[in-house]
C-alpha cells in the first residue's frame, strides 16, 4: 500500500504577510507611520530650543526652564502606558489618529500663551499624545513588515526622528533669533500633526493580527490580500480555511512580568530608562548649554544643528547591521558606542571637538534608538505586543521627567564634565541590560494561542 501523505498546512496570514517583498504598499505604510514620527520629533526638539529662548526673553531661573523640558515627559509616560493599553483593545490605526490629533492642537495652542504655567499644562497634553504614539506606530509596523527584514523597516521609521529633528533645528536656526515672537511662530508649526492625523486615519492599514484576534477575519483578510496584489502574488487557494488565533480577551499588563516574560521585560525597561535619561538629558538641554558655555544663540542653534544632521548615518548603520548582526549585538554595540561619545563630548573644548564629539553622540545614540525600537516589540506576542511597548517606553519617560530636571544641579556640582560622565555611565547600564534581551533576528513575530483545528473564515 502506498504511504500515506499529509495534506499541506495551510499558510496563516502571518506567514503569509512575512513571505512577501518589500512592496510599495509596505512603503506607503512607512511614510504614513513615519510622517506623524517625524511631526513627533518635530515638536520634542522644538522645544529645547524654545526653551533657550524663553530663558532669555522672560528671564527664567533654570530650575523653571528644566519644567518646561521635564512637563511633556510626564504626559508622554502617561499616553505611553495608556496607548499601548488602547492600542491591544482599539486598534492600532485608531489610537495613531488620534494622538496625533491631540498633540498637534495643543502644540499649535502653546504658541499663544503668556504665562509659564498655560505653556506648562498644553506641554503636558503634548507629552500625552505623542507618548502614546511612537510605541503604537513601531508596533503597527512591525506587524506588516516582511520576517526577513522586519529589523530593518522599523528602525527605518525610526529614521524619520532625525528628519523631525533636523526639521526643528533648521526652524529653531532660521525662525526662533529672528524676532521676539520667534518661538510662537515655531510652536505653531505644531498644528500640522492635527491635520496630518485624518490622512492617518483613513490612509493607514489596521493591524492583522488585531484584526484576527479580534475575530474580524473578513477585515484581516482583505487586509493581507492588498499587500499580497502589491507584491504580485496571488491568495493560496485555500485562504479561507487557514489557522487564525483564537479571539481573546486583551492579557492584563500584569502578565509582563509572568514567569515567561519577567526577565525580557525588566532587561527592556532598564533599557528604555537609561537611554532616555541620556537622550533627553544631553539633547534637551544641548541648545541652552551651548548658550550657557558663551556661544551667541544662533551659534549654538547652528552647533545642533550640524549634530543633529549626524543621526541619519546612525539609523542607516543601524538599520544595516541589525539584520547583519542581529538585535541585541547592535544594540549593546550603539550603546557603548553612546558611552564613548558622551564622555568625549564632556570634554570637549573647542568648537571644532564640540561638533566632532557631538556628531559621535548623535550618530550612536540614534543607532541604538533604532535598534532599540526594532526590538521592543517583537519579545511579546500580538495579545500583549501594545501593552509591552507601551509599558517599556512609560517606564523609560519617568526617565526622560527626571533628566531635564538632573542637569542643572548635576553642572553646578561638576560642570559638563561630570553631567556627560553620568549620561556615559547610564548608556554603559543600558548596554548590559541589552545582553539580556531574547534575539529575534529572521524569527516570526510571536502569535497569541492558536485553533488546533483549521477555522473557516471566509
Amino acid at each position: 500500500m502506498p504511504a500515506s501523505s499529509t495534506p499541506p498546512v495551510p499558510l496563516t496570514r502571518t506567514e503569509r504577510l512575512d513571505r512577501l517583498p518589500f512592496t510599495r504598499k509596505h512603503g506607503q505604510l512607512l511614510g504614513g507611520a513615519g510622517g506623524g514620527w517625524a511631526l513627533d520629533a518635530m515638536d520634542v526638539g522644538l522645544i529645547s530650543f524654545v526653551m533657550a529662548a524663553l530663558a532669555k526673553q522672560w528671564s527664567l531661573d533654570a530650575t523653571t526652564v528644566s519644567w518646561i523640558g521635564s512637563i511633556g515627559f510626564v504626559g508622554m509616560a502617561l499616553g505611553a502606558s495608556l496607548g499601548g493599553l488602547l492600542a491591544d483593545r482599539v486598534g492600532r490605526r485608531q489610537v495613531f489618529a488620534l494622538t496625533l490629533l491631540v498633540y498637534g492642537v495643543a502644540t499649535g495652542a502653546s504658541a499663544l500663551v503668556g504665562s509659564v504655567a498655560a505653556l506648562m499644562v498644553l506641554r503636558f497634553l503634548v507629552g500625552v499624545g505623542l507618548g502614546a504614539e511612537l510605541p503604537v506606530a513601531s508596533t503597527l509596523v512591525s506587524e506588516y513588515a516582511p520576517r526577513a527584514i522586519r529589523g530593518r523597516v522599523v528602525v527605518a521609521l525610526e529614521s524619520f526622528w532625525a528628519l523631525g529633528w533636523i526639521l526643528a533645528a533648521l526652524i529653531g536656526y532660521l525662525v526662533i533669533p529672528r524676532s521676539p515672537d520667534g518661538w510662537r511662530w515655531a510652536l505653531a508649526v505644531g498644528i500640522v500633526p492635527a491635520l496630518y492625523s485624518v490622512a492617518v486615519r483613513f490612509g493607514l492599514p489596521e493591524s492583522v493580527r488585531f484584526l484576527e484576534g479580534r475575530g474580524r477575519h473578513d477585515e484581516a483578510e482583505a487586509a493581507v490580500r492588498v499587500y499580497e496584489q502589491a507584491a504580485g502574488i496571488d491568495p493560496p487557494a485555500d485562504a479561507t480555511a487557514v489557522p487564525v488565533e483564537i479571539p481573546v480577551e486583551t492579557a492584563s499588563p500584569g502578565e509582563l512580568w509572568s514567569a515567561r516574560y519577567r526577565v525580557r521585560t525588566a532587561a527592556l525597561w532598564l533599557v528604555w530608562f537609561f537611554v532616555n535619561f541620556s537622550y533627553y538629558g544631553a539633547f534637551i538641554w544641548l541648545p541652552s548649554l551651548l548658550v550657557k558655555a558663551g556661544f551667541p544663540m544662533v551659534k549654538s542653534f547652528e552647533f545642533t544643528l550640524w549634530i543633529t544632521l549626524a543621526q541619519l548615518p546612525g539609523y542607516a548603520v543601524s538599520a544595516y547591521l541589525i539584520e547583519r548582526w542581529g538585535r541585541r549585538p547592535t544594540l549593546a554595540t550603539f550603546l557603548a558606542g553612546s558611552a564613548l561619545a558622551a564622555l568625549a563630548f564632556g570634554q570637549a573644548g573647542t568648537e571644532a571637538m564640540i561638533i566632532t564629539a557631538g556628531c559621535a553622540l548623535s550618530f550612536f545614540n540614534l543607532g541604538a534608538w533604532g535598534a532599540l525600537y526594532a526590538v521592543t516589540p517583537e519579545i511579546y506576542p500580538t495579545r500583549l505586543r501594545g501593552t509591552g511597548s507601551g509599558g517599556a517606553a512609560g517606564f523609560g519617560r519617568i526617565a526622560s521627567i527626571i533628566a531635564p530636571l538632573a542637569v542643572p544641579p548635576l553642572q553646578s556640582l561638576g560642570g559638563t564634565g561630570l553631567l556627560f560622565a553620568v549620561f556615559a555611565v547610564a548608556f554603559l547600564l543600558a548596554a548590559g541590560a541589552a545582553l539580556l534581551l531574547p534575539e529575534k533576528r529572521g524569527q516570526q513575530l510571536e502569535e497569541s494561542v492558536v485553533a488546533e483545528e483549521p477555522v473557516a473564515t471566509g
